[in-house]
């Protein structure tokens, strides 16, 4: 291939290239892609037709023999920038459609080759920080943004969105007061975007008490929307914002002038429902996701589980149950959905609850080897200690976490370079996919049908609970398979003896304030070095303990790894 010369395409030939790429700026795909495939034919050292055929394969879906049609024009013509900078930018485009299907471990070489390319693609800078950030590669992620946006500074374009990613990853970094600087920074030049209010007043909530203890995490998204109140993104986000923190009449007041402009919307009643909701005002709740429903979000998961939430509160079993139902015929990998189903089943006294939570067969719990390089499990478990107590820079739990009473480390976890970090992912992943290998196979089953007996792991953290610190019982809703293992525990909890479950793991047991009265179907007693795993869709949470010890803990959600073709 490499002895063939270069030969450009005929006038009648160029016509036809022309007429292609008309076709497929127009999204006629499969046209385009027939006069690709004949000027190929026809002109084979052609270098001209071999890029427009690897555009043509690159947006028609065919990646491989795209990435061919690609290489040979570039033997055709070596160094043509053109060819490198097309090549380039159909990568960028795969890459970003790879990291927005949660495809990360895929998208990182794509859009690294996409860069090779064509440097100057600053999206694809973005899309690479975005990647990194996800696989806790958290300095790689940095430099991948500051290099975003030095270009759009160049440029004179818009950083709003780049600088906000930055002090997102400045906190993973543990760098919170540089990140609520920069952040405060960004609040003040841009009163009106919308995803930078957020950050700053999550970075307030769990780092204000060490760094701004004074301040009100909330006070300057209020001040914003006190004086944008036409701005209706920035109203919405900080309706979600106080729904989170708890402020249910706050964001009911808020939403009032907005319903009052736009009656009958679906989305506010919705909103509207779930403050209600929150301040137990029911029938009233009842009536307004009643009207959501028929306004079009019938068929929206999310709030179909929502009002499920509220069904439960209401006892009303029989909708819940069908919200459910809906759920996860609408999305059968959708985890709250099942968690519903199952607890619907379960107070209906329907059989199916065993089927879909079998708190024996479908819970693991398995001692982890200590990873090659410690010499036994104590001198592990003492180094990751040591490593986890400094990233919980935080001072409280996150807003919208199920932590009460302790702290979570910012991004995530795995991922990052740090030799004990790295493995302790090795060894849990060694451990998790010993026990996949274990289970049995159905085909029905909505946790067994999905086992491929690897996974990639698509959250990780630690938790640090303090005296009378617990997770109040949840769910993941991002994960398929879920974990906890233990690091450090309180003296309390590693008494063989005790009657005491305080800081014991609890499966089953539905959300709190769902009000249901069941009791957890299975209590494990959390041991050091130890992995507990279960599915994403199962209730899970603590048990409160009361001595001054912290309960260190690492998580991880998990999703099945897709076998490649």
């Amino acid at each position: 291939m490499a002895a063939l010369s270069p030969q450009p395409l005929n006038l009648a030939q160029a016509e036809r290239f022309k007429q292609a790429l008309n076709l497929l700026q127009s999204g006629q795909h499969a046209q385009a892609l027939s006069i690709a495939e004949t000027l190929a034919k026809q002109s084979p050292q052609a270098a001209d037709a071999w890029q427009l055929l690897g555009m043509c394969l690159a947006d028609s879906g065919r990646p491989v023999q795209s990435d061919a049609a690609f290489e040979h024009a570039m033997v055709l013509l070596p160094g043509n920038a053109m060819v490198s900078r097309n090549y380039g930018m159909c990568l960028a485009r795969r890459g970003k459609t790879l990291r927005e299907q949660g495809q990360f471990e895929a998208a990182e070489p794509v859009l690294r080759k996409a860069l090779e390319l064509s440097s100057e693609q600053t999206s694809a800078w973005v899309d690479l920080g975005a990647v990194l950030r996800f696989l806790g590669r958290i300095d790689e992620a940095l430099a991948a943004f500051e290099r975003a946006e030095k270009m759009l500074v160049q440029r004179g374009a818009s950083t709003i969105e780049v600088q906000d990613a930055i002090n997102g990853v400045l906190a993973d970094a543990g760098r919170p007061a540089e990140a609520l600087a920069c952040a405060r920074r960004l609040v003040a030049r841009h009163p009106d975007h919308v995803p930078a209010h957020e950050t700053l007043s999550n970075l307030l909530w769990e780092h204000g008490p060490e760094h701004a203890p004074s301040e009100d995490p909330l006070g300057m998204f209020r001040t914003a929307a006190r004086a944008q109140p036409g701005n209706r993104a920035l109203q919405l986000a900080l309706v979600r914002m106080l729904l989170a923190a708890k402020h249910a009449e706050e964001a009911l007041a808020l939403l009032h002038p907005l319903r009052k402009r736009e009656p009958g919307n679906a989305l506010l009643d919705w909103f509207a429902a779930d403050a209600l909701d929150a301040l137990q005002q029911r029938e009233q709740a009842a009536l307004l996701y009643e009207a959501a429903s028929r306004g079009g979000l019938a068929e929206l998961p999310e709030f179909l589980n929502a009002r499920a939430r509220h069904a439960f509160r209401t006892q009303r079993f029989d909708l819940a149950a069908s919200c459910a139902a809906s759920v996860v015929k609408l999305d059968p990998g959708n985890q709250e959905g099942w968690c519903h189903q199952g607890t619907a089943w379960r107070l209906t006294g329907d059989e199916r609850e065993h089927w879909l939570c079998d708190y024996e067969a479908l819970v693991g719990y398995v001692e982890v080897a200590p990873p090659p390089g410690y010499q036994d499990v104590f001198s592990f478990l003492q180094a990751l200690e040591a490593t986890l107590e400094v990233m919980h820079s935080a001072k409280r739990e996150p807003v919208n976490q199920s932590v009460r009473g302790g702290t979570q480390t910012s991004g995530q976890l795995f991922g990052r370079e740090d030799a004990v970090i790295l493995a302790t992912e090795c060894a849990l992943r060694t451990a998790v996919e010993n026990w996949l290998a274990t289970l049995s196979v159905s085909a029905t089953h909505p946790f067994l049908s999905r086992n491929q007996r690897s996974v990639h792991f698509v959250g990780s953290w630690s938790v640090r609970l303090k005296a009378a610190g617990r997770h109040s019982n949840h769910l993941h809703p991002k994960g398929w398979a879920s974990s906890a293992f233990y690091v450090a525990l309180p003296g309390s909890v590693l008494e063989p003896e005790s009657a005491s479950h305080a800081g014991w793991l609890q499966l089953g047991q539905p959300l709190e304030d769902l009000g249901l009265d069941l009791p957890p179907h299975r209590l494990i007693r959390p041991k050091p070095g130890h992995l507990a795993l279960f599915p994403s869709y199962m209730w899970h949470g603590t048990v409160p303990f009361h001595t001054h010890d912290s309960r260190l803990t690492v998580a991880f959600d998990m999703q099945p790894k897709i076998k490649s073709a």
